[in-house]
């Protein structure tokens, strides 16, 4: 085999080493091929080394800004939340100081109606004590009164026979004799009736009551509607009008008032019966002032963004109102009906504030009667509510307000208040006649209401005038704006009995 082999080779040694090179280069590049792999392998191993630890650092970074954002939300939610409280309990203090002046003010009215009541029961007694000596002043003043008739008699029979007198002088002697006597027999009858009313103590005693708490007055400011808007100079005037007139045009078409720009200087005056519509239209020009753009777009735009405000404005009004008169459960129209009262007047009285303030007394006159207090300020609060849209609806202002009091679901009671405050329709409830107490009480009070110096001074001295008029009265004096009279009388003339005849006659004529 050995031999075989030797042959072999020495027979083919060119062709080993022929084919030996191929195969050594096969090695050599198996051997490169392997190096290579492992140096990539190498290579590699490092990259994802470097690519964990950065990415190892940038989680770790991560989580660290994570807790400093976690951190500064955690503060600033803090510090939001501090703030708001603060707002609150500051909030809470000034609610709590203004409810404790409301107290305060109660108080100090519920003190005053104390000692009212307390003086009106001394006057009680004393009226007891005067009684009693009035009964024994008349008892001898009837057996003086049978003398004079006596007297009286025999010196008519004396006259007739004396005096020459004719028929018909005779008969209207007569006629005068029996009236004055039916006249002193009606006055004897009215003085019955009223001391039999007298006696019944608490009937009367809630009168006086009633009475004493229609003397009480409160402060209010006595509002007014502007109807004049100042402009900063005349060539916003000119402005206004626009060419040819078109702005103008324009506004008085969008708001449905008319604008009356005359001679005056640097003033506009504005027309209007709506209130609301006349607010609009004010508020409207203002604002057209300020922005300075003044043209038919522009003011179509701005009127409607103002109508959206008034609604708003309207209706938190109305909120205000049920709130502060305490009177709740009331229909959303009716809230909104009552916040357009707050651009009503009546003789320069606001009727907003003028139905909150009746709301107030009607209240407080019903608590003291221990009468029914919710129905006595919720048919004082709406007893005007038809004066928000008496311009737009024909008929008597009681009358539209009980149609809308029906219309949204009020009571029959509440109705009955609304229909009955200026006496047209017979009250049924004695709330409805404190409600109507109560709105005299906070239209007649001194400073509520105003009107031209000349028709309140003439009205007065008319209303002098008719009571100096009658026999026996020797001065008069109109107060409490006209809607009450004194009177002094000539005692010689006027006694105590014939007075409550003479109150009826002047009322009368009145």
């Amino acid at each position: 085999m050995q031999q075989l082999l030797s042959f072999f080779f020495l027979a083919n040694g060119h062709n080993i080493f022929a084919w030996l090179t191929p195969v050594i280069a096969v090695v050599c590049l198996a051997a490169g091929v392997a190096g290579g792999v492992l140096v990539y392998k190498l290579n590699r191993d490092k990259k994802i080394g470097t690519a964990t630890a950065e990415a190892n650092s940038i989680v770790e970074k991560g989580k660290a800004e994570a807790k400093a954002l976690k951190k500064e939300a955690i503060l600033e939610a803090r510090e939001e939340t501090h703030k708001l409280k603060s707002e609150h309990e500051r909030q809470v203090r000034e609610r709590n100081q203004e409810l404790n002046k409301q107290e305060q003010k109660l108080s100090a009215r519920e003190d005053a109606l104390d000692k009212r009541e307390e003086m009106m029961l001394k006057k009680f007694d004393q009226l007891d004590t005067q009684q009693k000596h009035l009964s024994s002043q008349q008892s001898e003043l009837a057996k003086r009164q049978n003398e004079i008739d006596k007297a009286s008699e025999k010196i008519t029979a004396e006259l007739e026979r004396v005096a020459s007198l004719t028929k018909d002088e005779a008969k209207q002697i007569l006629i005068d004799q029996i009236t004055a006597d039916a006249r002193k027999d009606a006055a004897s009858i009215v003085r019955k009736i009223e001391t039999e009313a007298r006696e019944n103590g608490e009937a009367k005693a809630k009168e006086i009551v009633s009475l004493a708490i229609q003397r009480c007055a409160s402060d209010q400011v006595s509002e007014t509607t502007i109807t004049t808007i100042p402009l900063p100079n005349d060539e916003m005037k000119g402005r206004l009008i626009g060419r040819e007139g078109r702005n103008i045009r324009a506004l008085e078409n969008a708001t449905g008032v008319e604008l009356i720009i005359d001679d005056t200087p640097e003033v506009v005056i504005l027309s209007g019966f709506d209130p609301v519509r006349r607010q609009i239209a004010r508020i409207t020009i203002e604002k057209l002032i300020t922005d300075g753009r003044i043209h038919p777009a522009r003011i179509e735009e701005m009127v409607e963004k103002v109508k959206r405000d008034m609604e708003i404005t309207i209706k938190d009004a109305g909120e205000a109102a049920s709130f502060d008169s305490g009177v709740f459960g009331l229909h959303p129209e009716i809230i909104k009906l009552l916040g357009r009262l707050k651009f009503r007047t009546s003789y320069g009285q606001n009727v907003l504030r003028h139905s909150i303030e009746t709301s107030y007394i009607a209240g407080i006159m019903a608590a003291e009667l221990g009468l029914d207090v919710n129905l006595a300020k919720r048919g004082a609060l709406l007893h005007d509510i038809g004066k928000a849209v008496d311009q737009e609806v024909e008929g008597t202002h009681m009358q539209i307000g009980a149609d809308l009091a029906k219309k949204y679901k009020e009571s029959k009671e509440v109705v009955n208040c609304i229909m009955s405050h200026h006496g047209d329709v017979e009250p049924m409830t004695v709330e409805a006649i404190i409600v109507a107490a109560a709105d005299a009480v906070s239209g007649a009070r001194p400073g509520a209401r105003r009107e031209s110096i000349e028709n309140y001074v003439k009205r007065l001295e008319k209303l002098e005038e008719i009571a100096n008029s009658f026999n026996g009265v020797q001065k008069s004096y109109a107060v409490q704006a006209g809607r009450e009279i004194r009177i002094i009388v000539k005692p010689e003339v006027v006694n105590d009995e014939t007075t409550v005849l003479l109150a009826k006659d002047i009322a009368k004529k009145i």
